[in-house]
């Protein structure tokens, strides 16, 4: 795809953790890219200096039509929304606006703005807990809690739209997403993160005194949860990946597992990182928590087959090389 047939992309939560690495590939590649955040929880130091941030709502429809006219939009990455289970579970309503509300505000002015293409940043906790693992993208959808939820709402709503509409939209259900950009231009910078990578990586250099392990009595090979780890920078090579397969073939829409088809037990991954951090990090058994899968495994041969996507990064002590990388120079952007 030449540049000159490239529509100009809106990136949605581009100043967060997966959104940011998503606006460096599509950079990288050539795309014209604008971000929408409102730095609730992104970071202004995550977008590149000459991508234009405007700083608002996507359920704001007068800034988005704003933005189209200005930017030429073309096609929306969208990956603004909330992400933390338990806080669903505590606080629904929160996530039902955030996730479902929004997005719909958004696709409406995508819809009047006469943007084509829309890739939707879903989730494998759409599944629930599966009866079977590996995943498969026809493995019924029984979310467990209101993130996921939340989620399964935009998708159903995106294929409505796309059904009545002139619209194609690609749906992309990540399974655990970690490490960072390995030129360490962006990666996970939330205080507080909940990813198991990021946490362990933070215990290694002394930032944390320990690191959780909720059940070690599941039926895995070492009776903790065994869980499918992607590097963000294959998972944005997806999005682009994904983005020109829908301008090439505007009458069809996608969705699609992310994730490599290998799973990690929790344990496995704290040993990892005491291997390339040379350190030990202080494990603390927990109970399990509630509606945590055994495991959780991708099938990645729908994504394999439907785009020319290869993975550049699918080794864990890659991903736990690449977080630690970016937590030492985390620390030197919060020093200034």
């Amino acid at each position: 795809m030449t540049n000159s047939s490239k529509p100009s992309v809106l990136v949605t939560g581009g100043a967060g953790y997966i959104g940011s690495h998503a606006v460096l590939a599509l950079r990288d590649a050539g795309w014209n890219v604008a971000v929408i955040d409102n730095l609730t929880t992104g970071f202004r130091f995550a977008i590149p200096d000459d991508v234009t941030l405007y700083e608002g709502d996507i359920e704001d429809g007068a800034l988005l039509a704003r933005i189209f006219a200005e930017q030429g939009t073309g096609a929306i990455m969208h990956f603004a929304g909330s992400i933390i289970v338990p806080e669903s579970v505590e606080n629904p309503l929160k996530y039902y606006h955030n996730n479902t509300a929004k997005s719909r505000c958004l696709i409406e002015a995508a819809v009047k703005g006469g943007v084509k293409h829309f890739i939707f940043s879903s989730t494998a906790a759409t599944y629930g807990v599966p009866e079977t693992s590996p995943v498969t993208e026809d493995t019924p959808q029984k979310p467990i809690n209101p993130y996921g939820w939340s989620k399964l709402m935009t998708e159903q709503m995106l294929g409505d739209t796309a059904f009545a509409h002139d619209l194609n939209f690609c749906a992309l259900r990540y399974f655990n997403v970690a490490g960072a950009d390995p030129q360490a231009r962006t990666g996970q910078s939330t205080a507080g993160a909940t990813h198991l990578i990021k946490v362990a990586v933070e215990a290694a250099l002394g930032k944390r005194e320990s690191v959780a392990v909720f059940g070690t009595d599941y039926d895995t090979p070492d009776g903790t949860g065994v869980r499918d780890y992607i590097h963000v920078s294959d998972l944005a090579a997806a999005h682009v990946l994904a983005l020109e397969a829908l301008i090439d073939q505007p009458d069809r829409s996608l969705t699609m597992n992310c994730g490599y088809g290998k799973g990690f037990s929790v344990l496995e991954v704290l040993d990892a990182v005491d291997r390339v951090t040379n350190r030990t990090i202080t494990r603390k058994m927990e109970p399990r928590r509630a509606g945590d899968p055994a495991s959780l495994i991708s099938d990645p041969a729908r994504i394999r087959s439907t785009l020319p996507w290869r993975p550049q990064h699918a080794d864990l002590d890659t991903i736990i090389a690449h977080a630690l990388q970016w937590e030492r120079k985390l620390e030197e952007i919060r020093a200034k």
